[in-house]
């Protein structure tokens, strides 16, 4: 079977500085991938080039079975491969239709004009819809500048889906999210996105969240995959618990809270 997403001897240099060396993955439909690792570990590089952000230095990155090396950011999500971001790529002035509207004429390769309107029956009851999904409907008409941060990062996901990836990569997803809200969050993240089939590779630093949410999980260290396996056996792994958490993890603490 053809993987959807592979990297393979996958690089990038700034300089003499190595910020990624020798990634070899393969991701597969419905996966659900965790990345950790350190500020400089290579995490948010190896998303950037997957994803048309930055280019390799070497090595390839195939998607369904196709180079996208050289490929627009925006061609990578037209060809089935989606993101969203630690900071929301939203409009802060627009409305939440409003955004989600322009994200929809994106993801359809329309040019927004005056000659073209957004605001078509068709395309806002796909909005309406979506937004229901991300159980964000009543924030329809809010401000995105006046929205709680949860709300702001589930709205970036659910427009990052309107194209219906593949696969989608999530950097950091809970970050800035109250400690209350974060498993509220995931939950409903993972439940709209099991529905589509896409595969999901997440970034996160909450090890609960990790142990929780992801059956797979990839540790980065200085630039390279320090281990890539099931979430629990990774997690157990005494250089990952050095070398990425910086501390010993309580395993029987965090599967715990897996079954919660």
């Amino acid at each position: 079977m053809t993987a959807l997403l592979e990297t393979r001897d996958l690089a990038k240099n700034f300089g003499a500085v190595t910020a990624a060396a020798d990634i070899n993955v393969q991701i597969n439909a419905g996966e659900i991938v965790g990345v950790i690792g350190s500020n400089g570990a290579g995490k948010t590089t190896f998303i950037n080039m997957v994803t048309g952000y930055l280019k390799p230095s070497s090595g390839q990155i195939l998607f369904d079975g196709k180079s996208v090396i050289g490929r627009k950011p925006r061609e990578v999500m037209r060809d089935g491969m989606c993101r969203s971001f630690q900071v929301a790529q939203l409009f802060p002035e627009l409305t939440v239709m409003e955004n989600v509207l322009i994200a929809q004429s994106l993801a359809e390769g329309k040019n927004l004009s005056f000659f073209s309107p957004m605001h078509t029956p068709a395309r806002e009851e796909k909005a309406r819809a979506i937004l229901k999904e991300y159980e964000i409907l009543e924030y329809v008409d809010e401000t995105v500048a006046t929205l709680p941060q949860g709300v702001r990062k589930l709205l970036d996901i659910a427009m990052a889906m309107l194209s219906n990836p593949k696969v989608l990569l999530l950097d950091e997803p809970t970050s800035g999210v109250a400690i209350e809200d974060k498993f509220d969050l995931m939950t409903t993240v993972m439940a709209a996105v099991k529905k589509s089939g896409a595969a999901v590779l997440f970034v996160e630093h909450d090890m609960d969240v990790i142990a929780r949410y992801s059956t797979r999980l990839l540790a980065f260290y200085d630039g390279r995959i320090l281990a890539d396996g099931p979430t629990g056996e990774v997690m157990r792994d005494k250089n990952v618990q050095t070398l990425v958490v910086g501390h010993h993890l309580d395993m029987d603490e965090l599967e715990g809270s897996n079954n919660a």
